[in-house]
């Protein structure tokens, strides 16, 4: 029977939405770190949060995504961290790193997806929140 996975604080979920939006491909890109680490670095909601957290969160995710219902695993501790207030931030937070690298693959996109749902995202906000994300990492 595995550890049970450590709690979760609102940032730590937040921070888990990114990692696990990043790593969905098997291929966690400098440009999606670089965006990760710049989000914990200057967001508000960050603002006291304990960067050495980021690893243990990061490797939660990790683990989770090798056990067979990790996804499912990872959305509770998500949910039950995630204040539904900052769901809407959450999935901002998901866009722009899956967009960060210029591309979108057909596996982040159905992370995305997943992530709208788990969250209860409103598709109409969920729209606009996808534009502004692919708005600012758009390249010359």
């Amino acid at each position: 029977m595995p550890d049970t996975p450590p709690s979760l604080s609102p940032q730590d979920a937040l921070l888990a939405v990114m990692i696990a939006v990043s790593a969905s491909d098997e291929n966690m890109r400098t440009a999606e770190l670089v965006a990760i680490q710049r989000t914990v670095n200057h967001m508000p909601v960050f603002a006291n949060y304990d960067a050495d957290r980021m690893r243990v969160v990061a490797q939660t995710v990790f683990d989770l995504f090798e056990e067979e219902d990790g996804l499912e695993a990872l959305f509770g501790l998500i949910r039950d961290a995630l204040p539904e207030r900052l769901n809407e931030t959450a999935y901002a937070l998901a866009c722009d790193v899956a967009t960060a690298d210029g591309s979108l693959r057909e596996v982040e996109l159905r992370m995305l997806e997943e992530v709208r749902e788990e969250l209860n995202i409103d598709r109409l906000h969920a729209a606009a929140i996808e534009w502004g994300a692919r708005v600012r990492h758009m390249r010359p």
